[in-house]
């Protein structure tokens, strides 16, 4: 989208007048992801602090593509493995080429999907895009408030809170600072759990390679938040849970398929796991 004043809303309707609560004078996350992943829905400003970015850190649009790949394969085995037939996904960015519910929906279309995030571009293009849904829905909310999440009316009408359920929060902790407590809003929507829901948490990590901090120092300069947390910083994300095999693990090693990038030199920068509640 390089004209401000126009977006590109929906594939029937056609570019439209870009909504006054869409700030392109700040760059986003959503936006810079969406950037980082091939997508058009972003704005010069995103463009140019997701290219001072990767110019210190190259991996990074290679750890997009990690995340979506691994969140994806997560989905896989949720719906068709476990037979999950409840998601919400927090924090979940800009629609784009294999969403949530496309990937749960081809294994069982009656999976419903809660899609959360607070950018209000990420609301006004998955709206359009879910305008015929009827069990899928998407709500404005802030991650680090699960309350806002949980308690949503539109959350509580579509998902039973009786039965199992699956939490998402693919590459969205490490956006949340220290002071916003990423473990305990992770531990929200646990003790929000009945038995047999599970919980996905992805982040950036620091393996002890210096190359993290410098990332860390880019991405957070670029986008004002971007967390490289260390093993032991990650781990409390799963406290109270049954980890799945293969554990907390590089994102590349969790259940790889076909269209992991094997030899990627930037895989031990992200990790992620699951974790189910027993």
């Amino acid at each position: 989208m390089s004209d401000p004043e126009t977006w590109l809303g929906d594939a029937v309707r056609g570019p439209r007048e870009l909504p006054p609560e869409i700030d392109t004078t700040i760059p986003s996350v959503a936006r810079g992801y969406d950037y980082a992943l091939g997508g058009k829905n972003n704005f010069e400003i995103d463009r140019v602090a997701a290219d001072a970015y990767t110019a210190v850190f190259p991996g990074a649009v290679a750890l997009a593509r990690h995340n979506r790949a691994l969140l994806q394969r997560v989905v896989r085995y949720l719906v068709g493995e476990i037979g999950i037939g409840q998601i919400i996904d927090v924090g979940s960015g800009l629609p784009t080429v294999g969403n949530v519910h496309e990937v749960a929906h081809r294994i069982d279309p009656d999976v419903r999907v809660v899609y959360v995030d607070i950018d209000p571009i990420v609301l006004a293009h998955a709206r359009a895009l879910l305008a015929s849904n009827d069990t899928t829905i998407v709500i404005q909310a802030d991650a680090a408030e699960p309350s806002s999440i949980l308690d949503d009316p539109k959350t509580r009408e579509l998902l039973d809170f009786d039965k199992p359920f699956a939490v998402l929060m693919s590459g969205i902790l490490h956006h949340l600072p220290d002071e916003k407590d990423p473990a305990g809003v992770a531990q929200a929507f646990k003790d929000a759990m009945p038995s047999g829901s599970y919980l996905l948490a992805s982040n950036f990590l620091d393996d002890d390679d210096p190359r993290a901090k410098e990332a860390e120092r880019s991405i957070t300069g670029n986008f004002g938040t971007g967390r490289f947390r260390t093993w032991e910083e990650q781990r409390p994300f799963f406290d109270g849970l049954e980890l799945v095999e293969p554990g907390l693990v590089y994102a590349n090693d969790w259940r790889p398929g076909d269209e992991i990038e094997k030899d990627s030199p930037w895989h031990t920068f992200y990790c992620g796991g699951v974790g189910r509640k027993p």
